[in-house]
């Protein structure tokens, strides 16, 4: 096999965009899915709670586990890449349209399509799907955390929401650590998949160079180790959250 890197090296500036533009995307995916997973994940915590004392929230409960259950089983068992496409091609125009987009019209529309556009639909894709994910990992580890400590804490006269952030949170994130980290390192790679809709990341710039020079190892091999390189860096800087051995089972 003749390995060619003079023709990595010609193409040293589209590959660092697109590893920069990789970490971008990742970034914002697992933030945005954190928030979105906690949120989905307490409301479906809430149907081992108490019933709220609060007539509003004791009418709104029921429906907001029945839309996360929806939510979560749809973006858990559909394919990432048809999420990607539904929210590219669907319902990116419907939220930003020139015509009549639900969030932005005219000419501030068109320029952030054209700008934008790519970025913000595979952000937003990865971050529904991300979220559907994390919500599950916040939900097993709440219910991992002995049922007693949930009602010792109603006891002390604590409300569900003070139990979750003052009891029960604090002692699940950490075994939330290894999955969250799982989770991440599946973005990092799922962010690939974005390349259908031309956000210029790692695999476009891979694929831009392959087409150049209708070489395969060079630009793959390259990226695969880009790809290698930052899921290691990952895990092993999230090893220092996780557990000690002394206290995990407990």
């Amino acid at each position: 096999m003749d390995f060619r890197w003079e023709i990595l090296a010609g193409y040293g500036p589209l590959f660092l965009a697109g590893v920069l533009m990789t970490i971008k995307l990742t970034v914002v995916a697992i933030v945005a899915g954190l928030a979105l997973g906690l949120v989905l994940g307490l409301i479906s915590s809430t149907r081992y709670a108490p019933r709220p004392r609060s007539p509003l929230a004791a009418a709104l409960i029921k429906p907001a586990q029945w839309l996360t259950i929806a939510y979560v089983t749809f973006f858990r068992g559909t394919p990432l890449f048809v999420q990607i496409l539904l929210v590219h091609f669907a319902l990116m125009p419907a939220l930003i349209h020139p015509d009549n987009g639900l969030l932005l019209t005219g000419e501030a529309a068109r320029d952030f399509r054209q700008n934008y556009g790519a970025f913000f639909s595979g952000a937003l894709a990865l971050t529904l799907n991300a979220g559907a994910y994390i919500s599950e990992i916040f939900r097993a580890g709440i219910q991992s955390i002995h049922g007693g400590q949930t009602q010792a804490a109603y006891s002390l006269g604590l409300t569900h929401a003070q139990s979750m952030r003052h009891v029960i949170l604090p002692q699940a994130v950490r075994r939330m650590v290894p999955p969250l980290v799982n989770e991440a390192v599946t973005l990092i790679k799922d962010s690939s998949l974005v390349s259908a809709i031309g956000l210029a990341e790692l695999a476009l710039a891979a694929r831009t160079v392959a087409g150049a020079y209708s070489r395969y190892w060079e630009p793959y091999l390259a990226i695969s180790a880009v790809y290698l390189l930052l899921t290691w860096l990952l895990s092993t800087l999230a090893k220092r959250l996780e557990s000690p051995d002394h206290l995990r089972g407990r």
